[in-house]
């Protein structure tokens, strides 16, 4: 096995060991970015001389007979949406193409404490907006399955980062299924957390009541030790409530035995491809035969999760990408304007692309004068509805299974003239997005093109250790996790 194969555990049990030092683990991933990125795509940014000078302290301090944590030492993608202070952020945007922030968003701060090794930024859908990373400026990623489709999005970038060992775990973000999709279209473990769990802060804003940040990793073990890293109350994030931090690594027991797993028949329907429907169904069935019960429930409500979402997500964008004018933030426009209309006209132009603009048109549109009460007002109502289907489930359940994305990942371009197929690409990751529930996605099978197959568990509020449970279960049980896409072995 190469190093930067490893999972967190083994690369940690390594460091102590002597086994290997952490430059050579830094350098092996690095040569896995320099052998494999030009192809993939991945990296907007490689920080070679950072990611060595951090490892080169790790080493010293093992050299010094002193102990070190588990993410120490550790090398870390991360997507290119969080403030990493001296080092470019450009949210894979024309018009922040060349913004160095001056500080650390707190997630970032909180891995810098722990010893981590920042190998670079990765690529994702301009601002976070998208389900296939298409819509970057700097070009799509491809996915190490097939390099013919997409890596999935917006973080697909940092999906594609663990899934090709170009890193040992990575860091993205979830507003409507940022984080689980990409994990599952390229067969990577993936969480999204309750809303609040882990700090925005200094993570540039799509929809600010959506928005949340996880963890990729190799194994479930692997993220709970991430998510024990960045989780937890923030002063500079008033949406982080002073909620405990468990242990979330000492909650997996690998035990489900009894634990009840709803199963909503509308995440089953019309748009679910038939190998995707039949390789989560076996998985579910996996869960029984491991101990746990299984229930047939609804939740009638989903049907109106991507309205709502498509409501409430670009008016919330409208407002969070006003500040990006070249005058606050963002490139100033290369043509001379004639006036502060014609300014506005030629800077939005330039910095943002279609899809950009469109979610800034609908966003812009639902929150002017007379449309508010009929669009925003009306979807944030029946969005209280979502979560009151969420709570009604979850009295009667434990946990609730289903798919990740209706398809596997699909061809580059395939998508990219209908808007309306892609934002169907969400449709079973918005409505816990919607409720503000953690849910994980697991590698759980593939298709007959080879493609991998994602499964969805999602839990109540600030129970993400029992859905990381029931992933660490399953996982134990199964070998779907541990494949790799053999060109990048």
């Amino acid at each position: 096995m190469t190093l930067s194969a490893h999972t967190i555990v083994q690369a940690h049990q390594g460091l102590v060991d002597k086994s290997f030092s952490a430059v050579e683990l830094a350098e092996a991933c690095l040569a896995q970015i320099s052998n494999h990125d030009e192809k993939l795509n991945v990296y907007l940014t490689v920080t070679k001389d950072e990611a060595l000078a951090s490892a080169k302290k790790v080493d010293e301090k093992i050299a010094n007979g002193e102990s070190i944590g588990m993410l120490e030492g550790i090398p870390v993608a991360v997507k290119d949406l969080f403030n990493t202070k001296g080092v470019r952020t450009t949210c894979a945007s024309n018009g922040l193409r060349d913004f160095v922030p001056p500080y650390d968003a707190t997630s970032i701060s909180m891995l810098r404490d722990k010893g981590m090794v920042m190998l670079g930024k990765t690529n994702l859908d301009e601002h976070a907006c998208g389900a296939s990373t298409e819509n970057s400026f700097y070009g799509v990623t491809k996915n190490p399955w097939d390099l013919e489709c997409v890596a999935g999005g917006s973080s697909g970038g940092s999906a594609a980062a663990v899934s090709a060992d170009m890193c040992i775990y990575s860091i993205g973000t979830d507003t409507g299924g940022s984080i689980r999709q990409p994990g599952a279209l390229c067969s990577v473990p993936a969480l999204k957390v309750t809303y609040g769990r882990v700090s925005r802060f200094g993570v540039t804003a799509m929809a600010s009541s959506w928005d949340t940040i996880g963890p990729f990793a190799k194994t479930v073990e692997d993220l709970a030790i991430v998510l024990n890293g960045i989780a937890g109350h923030d002063p500079y994030d008033a949406t982080t409530p002073k909620v405990d931090v468990p242990d979330y690594r000492a909650l997996l027991t690998g035990d489900v035995k009894g634990l009840r797993v709803g199963v909503p028949k509308e995440y089953f329907g019309e748009g679910v491809e038939d190998e995707v429907r039949e390789s989560v169904m076996a998985s579910i069935k996996h869960l029984e035969g491991l101990g746990a019960e299984i229930k047939e429930i609804s939740l009638p409500m989903t049907k109106y999760a991507i309205s709502v979402y498509y409501i409430t997500m670009p008016a919330e964008l409208s407002a969070n990408l006003s500040r990006f004018d070249g005058i606050r933030f963002g490139s100033k426009p290369t043509e001379e304007p004639k006036d502060l209309v014609d300014y506005y006209y030629k800077q939005r132009g330039e910095a943002f692309g279609d899809e950009i603009k469109r979610r800034i048109m609908m966003g812009t549109y639902v929150l002017s004068a007379g449309y508010f009460d009929a669009y925003y007002t009306k979807a944030q109502k029946v969005r209280t509805k979502i979560i009151e289907d969420f709570d009604n489930a979850f009295k009667e359940v434990d946990v609730i299974c289903g798919p990740v994305s209706p398809f596997p990942a699909f061809k580059i371009g395939a998508k990219a003239d209908d808007p309306l197929a892609m934002y169907l690409a969400d449709a079973m990751t918005i409505p816990a997005s919607a409720a503000g529930l953690p849910a994980l996605s697991l590698p759980c099978g593939f298709s007959k093109d080879g493609l991998p197959i994602g499964l969805q568990v999602i839990g109540p509020m600030f129970e993400e250790g029992r859905i990381l449970n029931v992933g660490h279960a399953f996982e134990q049980s199964t070998e779907w996790h541990a494949k790799r896409p053999t060109a990048f072995l």
